[in-house]
């Protein structure tokens, strides 16, 4: 999986191009809230790269976009990351064999005079352009992107269907405990098995019979999991961990504060059953500290980076290294995000599984329109690059780009 193999080369060909950067900040305000944020006011950003290579009468674009839970990154991608792409000599963005664009020479130029750690907000920035570069470098292939990745990294083998949960139950203004059963039963009849939902948000005593409600609809806690939001200090998330663990959950989500890795591991050990985090990491550094001090058990847990807000795909491609090195199956990442981009690498990369929002963060959340949930599983769409295409409201939003 390393950054450094050398992947599969198309025939030599005319270098592309990028011929223009398009950036814009589109809302996903929604009235949910987590246990931490409130989601009235959120934002995302939308890229296009425009390309000079033409197919059918048009140029070849690459699209992106930000993940859900951060907020749009415009500022940074005008002010240092977009300038810094389009003033690279194009020669240093392509593959100098095949001619394409070369996503982590890109990358590179893009981090030029960026300091090392203190991630934060750039990474979201950058993971938004890495997403439309990937999309417009298997355009340019005339593949998907998923077997794009296959042929690259896994000799051409790529899963044909991705396994997908249903990530729901949010806090609403005036939702009751009928409410959230009527939510879970509405993820079944979707072809979702499985079911995450949030807690912490308000009394324990409160969230333990929203849990039971959920088990209740679907059966087996097996196919439930909770999802603090990193909510929680020791003492709260231990109470949490010894009141569910008689449950048996799917896992218990980000407990603490993402970066806390002492008090994760803490409460890993005192839990014993599985754990998930990491879609708050956001880079290769940041899940190789999580693997070696946060108690993480690769038997059992989960772990959930989202390359949209980590840098994208480059640096996740970077943190699958890292798992590898410490013992970690691919097969153990479930990426958090719900969109695209994750779940064509799921397929062409060999992970575990997908999130997938199916009521909120419109128009971001879901997969191409002709790909219904079944059992538990999503096909893959054959649109050429992230296939972002074929999801109809999402392209009218990155139409509003131009092209």
């Amino acid at each position: 999986m390393s950054a450094l193999a050398s992947p599969t080369l198309s025939a030599r060909r005319p270098a592309v191009s990028i011929v223009e950067i398009r950036e814009k900040t589109v809302s996903v305000a929604s009235p949910i809230r987590n246990a931490v944020v409130d989601f009235s006011q959120m934002t995302a950003s939308i890229v296009a790269v425009v390309t000079d290579r033409v197919r059918d009468g048009k140029p070849i674009i690459g699209y992106g976009f930000s993940s859900n839970g951060r907020y749009a990154a415009g500022g940074l991608l005008r002010e240092r990351f977009i300038p810094r792409i389009l003033r690279a000599d194009p020669a240093a963005l392509v593959d100098e064999e095949s001619g394409n664009l070369d996503p982590f020479a890109i990358w590179k130029v893009a981090m030029q005079n960026e300091k090392p750690g203190g991630h934060g907000e750039r990474s979201v920035a950058v993971g938004v352009l890495d997403m439309a570069i990937w999309d417009a470098v298997a355009k340019i292939e005339d593949v998907p992107l998923y077997k794009l990745l296959a042929d690259r990294y896994r000799g051409g083998a790529y899963d044909e269907k991705v396994f997908v949960y249903a990530a729901g139950g949010y806090y609403y203004p005036g939702k009751d405990i009928a409410g959230l059963k009527d939510e879970v039963r509405s993820y079944l009849d979707r072809g979702y098995t499985q079911v995450k939902m949030k807690i912490g948000g308000v009394p324990l005593a409160e969230d333990l019979p929203r849990i039971e409600a959920a088990i209740q609809v679907l059966g087996d806690a097996s196919r439930v999991a909770v999802d603090a939001n990193g909510r929680f200090d020791l003492r709260a998330a231990l109470a949490c961990a010894d009141a569910i663990k008689p449950y048996g959950l799917a896992w218990y989500e980000e407990p603490c504060d993402p970066l806390d890795y002492q008090l994760h591991a803490i409460v890993t050990s005192a839990y014993g059953l599985p754990m998930a985090t990491g879609e708050n990491l956001f880079s290769h550094q940041d899940a190789r500290n999580l693997i070696r001090y946060g108690g993480m058990r690769p038997d059992r847990d989960w772990v959930q980076f989202d390359c949209a807000l980590s840098y994208g795909l480059v640096d996740y491609i970077r943190t699958l290294d890292v798992l590898d090195e410490h013992g970690w199956s691919s097969r153990r990442c479930i990426p958090h995000g719900g969109h695209q981009l994750s779940l064509a690498i799921a397929a062409g990369l060999g992970l575990g599984g997908n999130e997938s929002y199916p009521d909120v963060f419109f128009p971001f959340n879901g997969f191409a329109d002709e790909t219904p949930v079944e059992d538990g599983y999503i096909a893959l769409s054959d649109a050429p690059g992230v296939g972002l295409e074929r999801k109809s409201n999402l392209y009218e939003t990155l139409r509003s780009l131009g092209g």
